[in-house]
């Protein structure tokens, strides 16, 4: 089976991830900026940065779908994936973005990214501006842990980058290409 990863970053940590996904795995990388087709693949890793509940570049992305690709997505945001209620909210929000017909048959992952306020441009710091005003009006016991690490880590430099949170993928990469052989 032929596959590419193919990245949707706004400010880095994706791309992070899916250059070490590509060191680790031999398959090629491409920016879903400059993605042509991806016709000639048999499956897709997409990895998204996770923007206001979206999956950054994959409204356009899809278009370049095929019936028969295989497609895993793997999700880069600022909320614990080890906490199943943030996994929770960020698949409710996909289900808004990725099509019904899409849904039963992507494998969805989970990886923790980072941010920078001082690298955030001036829509991305008036929404997170924003929200911290509305969260700092919440009582802390109505606050989900989303809620408190947003508060902690609000005008902060944080990185929770780790690779070893893509062996998932590279195993169920690694087992589709046996399957081929």
């Amino acid at each position: 089976m032929k596959g590419i990863i193919v990245y949707g970053s706004q400010y880095g940590t994706t791309k992070q991830y899916a250059k070490e996904l590509s060191k680790q795995t031999g398959l090629p990388i491409e920016n879903e900026q400059n993605l042509v087709t991806i016709d000639h693949y048999d499956f897709v890793v997409y990895l998204g940065g996770l923007y206001a509940g979206g999956l950054k570049g994959f409204k356009n992305f899809q278009k370049k779908i095929h019936s028969n690709i295989k497609l895993m997505i793997g999700t880069v945001g600022l909320a614990d994936v080890t906490d199943e209620k943030n996994i929770q909210n960020i698949r409710q929000s996909l289900k808004h973005q990725i099509p019904q017909s899409l849904w039963h048959s992507i494998t969805i992952y989970h990886l923790r990214g980072g941010i920078d306020y001082s690298k955030l441009n001036l829509k991305h710091k008036t929404m997170m501006s924003l929200l911290y005003k509305m969260l700092k009006k919440k009582s802390r016991e109505n606050m989900s842990a989303e809620d408190l690490a947003m508060i902690e880590t609000y005008h902060k430099q944080v990185n929770f980058v780790d690779f070893e949170m893509l062996k998932p993928i590279i195993k169920d990469i690694k087992n589709m290409i046996k399957e081929d052989l």
